[in-house]
């Protein structure tokens, strides 16, 4: 495998590169790049996704891609502008991205980053890859997202649009925001705690994105996330038994929407999200459970 890959300096990234050999990542902070992640990539090349496709060269030998660079959407309140940041980030991105690899003219493997945002809130209908897309801002964000990977396909590409929930792991994501107030003792459930939440643990998430490259059987959505969805009360459960601390303070949707905005609405919608095409490729996942996830996370630092 001769990969590339965009938005290698994330959460996530790290842990990918650490499984191929070599690789070409693309950029648009390079010295940023080469001071964490230097050893673990074969070259480092700039790129803005905003302002074009990516150099011709870089592509050069290329047979696969994985493409996870995205504005973050847990990061600032979502103002008009933060908003459009983050669905240009994705869309424009990825269909820059997608003209250089037509114009690299070869048949490769294209694993695109998108997120469980897709389908919505939905309660707690189980969700697998074949639900309908959901009717709001972050759902129509992955739809669009997902369209301008599928572009591909015109070309001889297999695309994969991994639909990604919430990454637990240690040393940032998600979890790391959670911390302080649950050792603070004032950790608790969002609301009533009943919305389900898709999770998946960074190595696994890692694991998984190559597992897909590699496998010609999944070609479409794949839900990237664990096999074993928990409520947020099952969650915050134990997420304080791991830490032993009491977590019986709900954070009400008023306050944290004074907080976050207009995200607070994504942190009670509730998705219950099977990784059915994953399970069924043969995927193991080395943390399907959230105490066995918690346990590996939190315990070294406990």
């Amino acid at each position: 495998m001769r990969a590339l890959v965009t938005g290698a300096t994330g959460f996530v990234g790290p842990r990918l590169l650490r499984m191929l050999e070599r690789p070409v990542v693309l950029t648009r902070n390079p010295d940023r790049a080469r001071a964490s992640i230097g050893h673990l990539a074969g070259s480092i090349i700039a790129w803005n996704p905003l302002q074009g496709p990516p150099p011709v060269g870089a592509l050069e030998g290329i047979d696969t891609v994985f493409h996870l660079a995205g504005e973050s959407v847990a990061e600032g309140r979502w103002t008009t502008a933060q908003k459009q940041r983050i669905r240009d980030s994705r869309v424009i991105g990825t269909r820059h991205l997608v003209q250089g690899l037509r114009l690299a003219q070869r048949p490769l493997v294209f694993v695109s980053a998108s997120a469980v945002g897709y389908y919505g809130n939905r309660g707690n209908d189980e969700l697998t890859e074949s639900a309908p897309q959901g009717h709001d801002f972050l759902a129509d964000v992955c739809a669009a997202w997902e369209e301008e990977a599928t572009v591909a396909r015109g070309f001889g590409a297999r695309v994969v649009t991994a639909r990604t929930g919430i990454v637990l792991g240690a040393g940032g994501g998600a979890l790391a925001k959670m911390l302080l107030p649950f050792k603070l003792g004032a950790g608790g459930p969002l609301g009533n705690g009943k919305q389900w939440m898709p999770w998946i643990h960074v190595t696994d998430l890692a694991r998984l994105y190559h597992h897909a490259a590699v496998t010609s059987a999944i070609d479409g959505p794949m839900n990237a996330v664990a096999p074993n969805p928990v409520t947020n009360a099952d969650f915050t459960r134990a997420l304080a038994r791991q830490l032993h601390r009491p977590a019986f303070l709900p954070a009400p949707y008023f306050g944290l929407r004074l907080a976050f905005g207009e995200f607070a609405k994504v942190l009670f919608d509730s998705q219950r999200v099977i990784p059915r095409v994953a399970l069924d490729s043969g995927f193991t996942f080395q943390y399907p459970e959230i105490a066995t996830a918690l346990r590996e996370i939190l315990a070294p630092a406990a």
